[in-house]
């Protein structure tokens, strides 16, 4: 039956912070999901009094979000978001290149999109799976898949769809709808043999710790002891620079580098992206006043040590995370 106005603002109010996610997990990008999830809102309004109820609204909404996201793709030189692992082998430490600005790097997720839904009930049809698995390693593998091949691993392994409602929300048959799925799930079990990080990484007091001498060590300045907290085969990478390191001497090569160039003041403010730890890294402006952000650094822990840093160096991204531009220097 059509959708009247008040239905179709419940279920938005219900489902659409799972669409924008699935947007993001299609498209690898803040900006491009959230347009993208506006067209397919948009596109759903316009066309709600053909909504026969043959499948659930909720099926209904995702086949139109994935509908734009493959358009999307369709246009796009380049169908995937990128990590600079996926362009380059890892080097031992160098000056830094110039960074390229022309590849579409992955972005990370902000911890408001994905937690904190406008309604804190958003529908019995919305499972766990639905909303969670944006971690970041999950998010970096997808992307290596196929768009369609992309689109049916998420809508029948994360969304919950069946094979019949995932066929017909890419236009496909059944058959060629299993047969894409066979193969994204191969190769996303060569990525993850004991099956893909779901929802949010939850740290114990080892962990808390481990953040907070992070922060201290950072801010001082202090790289033997940074990279202590580093696992042995820990990745550093920084898109949009091509360059990423693996293990502790490298990492702490760059960094013994990389600070004597910035100045001494750093500051981190910790928050959350893909639901990991994460941090803004302030650090001196060249007029050598204020801090000016600089990366958002994206962590992956495990048995007490960090795994992986991804700092993403793009300025524009604190304001998706709520955060200011520049910050006055402790003490003032």
């Amino acid at each position: 039956m059509p959708l009247n106005a008040t239905a179709f603002e419940h279920l938005v109010d219900r489902h659409g912070r799972e669409i924008r996610i699935h947007c993001y997990r299609m498209l690898g990008s803040i900006q491009d999901a959230e347009d993208a999830a506006q067209e397919a809102l948009l596109r759903a309004w316009r066309g709600r009094d053909a909504f026969e109820g043959r499948a659930s609204a909720r099926t209904w909404l995702y086949r139109i979000a994935t509908h734009v996201c493959l358009r999307v793709l369709e246009r796009r030189a380049i169908a995937r978001r990128v990590v600079p692992e996926f362009v380059g082998a890892n080097v031992p430490f160098a000056a830094l290149a110039d960074p390229d600005h022309d590849t579409p790097w992955l972005e990370p997720l902000p911890d408001a999109v994905s937690r904190e839904p406008p309604d804190p009930s958003p529908g019995p049809e919305a499972s766990a799976e639905a909303l969670d698995a944006v971690r970041l390693a999950f998010v970096i593998a997808i992307q290596a898949l196929p768009p369609r091949q992309r689109a049916v691993l998420l809508l029948r392994d994360v969304v919950g769809l069946s094979a019949a409602e995932t066929a017909a929300a890419i236009d496909s048959s059944t058959a060629a709808t299993n047969s894409a799925l066979q193969r994204a799930r191969a190769r996303l079990n060569a990525d993850f043999p004991d099956g893909p990080p779901q929802g949010p990484l939850v740290l114990d007091d080892e962990g808390r710790r481990l953040l907070a001498r992070y922060v201290e060590t950072w801010e001082a300045g202090d790289v033997a002891g940074f990279v202590a907290l580093l696992a042995r085969d820990a990745i550093w990478a920084m898109p949009p620079w091509r360059e990423w390191f693996v293990g502790r001497e490298p990492i702490a090569d760059f960094l013994a580098w990389a600070w004597r160039h910035v100045g001494d003041r750093r500051r981190l403010l910790q928050t959350v992206a893909n639901g990991q730890p994460a941090f803004a890294y302030y650090r001196q402006a060249r007029n050598g006043g204020e801090l000016e952000a600089f990366a958002i650094q994206v962590l992956d822990v495990e048995d007490g040590a960090i795994r992986r840093i991804t700092n993403f160096v793009e300025p524009r991204l604190f304001s998706a995370f709520g955060l200011p531009l520049r910050l006055a220097p402790a003490g003032r």
